[in-house]
């Protein structure tokens, strides 16, 4: 068994979630995958993977097969770009997509770092909360959150961040501080209304599950929008600890629920299928995977 080739796949089928996409991705059949990932399970002694309804789980020894592996596939990589002369002078214009917010608070005041790297590169930072069109944009990488409706993409991800509730304080001193989900019924919501459901809000703490369906007299379509509302006191919301990075730090927003745990959200970079991930495209993602560790605004995954 080609152990780097047993590598990739582990790291695609857990990025993906699924034998079949890893499959489709990797050029080869699903069984192809699963025969893979046994022969890798039995060469190491241990259970790298749980299957069940909801997919596919790594094991504790396999989160941290996954995390050594990655590095080593993107060592290896990083070698023989350098070994091509692309590792360390990439050139020519690398155009990037990316929600407005995010992009603004993680990966535009870190981009003189990464153009100091690369002195021959020239970048463009296409910012838009819609999921564009790659090849027709001609974008190189994307750098999207949560679910990726779109199977035929090409993806990787680079981090994962926690959901919380937030409100202003001056929110919290007029109307009291919720102390258990069901309490967020008697609140203002500012609810982010891009696609249905959102004003649902799910809550888990060990065993026990509740939603909770909120209400709100603001619904906002931008997540800059969400963020001025809360900040101007109009009431709580669900954002991703992201979204509120330098605000949390200031005490300008305040997590409640804090027992409560809501579903993470995931950052993928995505790259336009049909084609090879340019050494530009990978550098970039590389990139702003390191930064949001260094900050520790993203969990490791």
């Amino acid at each position: 068994m080609d152990r780097m080739a047993a590598m990739e796949t582990f790291v695609r089928v857990v990025e993906t979630g699924s034998f079949s996409e890893a499959a489709r991705q990797l050029h080869v059949g699903q069984p192809a995958i699963s025969k893979s990932i046994a022969q890798l399970e039995e060469r190491l002694g241990v259970k790298l993977l749980l299957r069940s309804t909801r997919g596919l789980t790594p094991t504790e020894a396999g989160e941290s097969f996954y995390e050594r592996a990655k590095r080593a596939i993107e060592e290896a990589d990083q070698a023989e770009h350098a070994a091509r002369g692309a590792g360390t002078s990439l050139s020519g214009r690398l155009r990037v997509s990316a929600a407005p917010t995010f992009a603004s608070l993680h990966v535009i005041p870190h981009l003189p770092e990464f153009l100091a790297r690369h002195p021959n590169l020239d970048m463009e930072i296409v910012l838009d909360d819609e999921q564009i069109d790659l090849i027709g944009e001609g974008i190189d990488i994307s750098l999207r959150m949560g679910n990726l409706p779109d199977s035929s993409l090409t993806v990787r991800k680079i981090g994962q961040s926690p959901r919380i509730v937030v409100a202003a304080p001056s929110y919290l001193q007029k109307k009291g501080e919720p102390k258990i989900p069901g309490e967020l019924i008697g609140h203002e919501s500012v609810i982010y209304a891009k696609g249905p459901g959102r004003d649902v809000w799910l809550f888990s703490k060990g065993s026990s599950e509740i939603s909770v369906t909120v209400k709100g007299r603001v619904r906002v379509s931008a997540a800059e929008g969400v963020r001025s509302a809360v900040l101007a006191g109009m009431g709580l919301t669900v954002a991703s600890e992201w979204m509120f990075t330098p605000e949390l730090a200031a005490g300008s927003v305040k997590a409640v629920l804090t027992d409560w745990t809501i579903a993470p959200v995931d950052l993928w970079a995505v790259f336009p299928a049909g084609r090879g991930v340019s050494a530009k495209a990978r550098a970039f993602a590389a990139f702003v995977e390191e930064q949001l560790a260094a900050s520790n605004v993203s969990r490791a995954i």
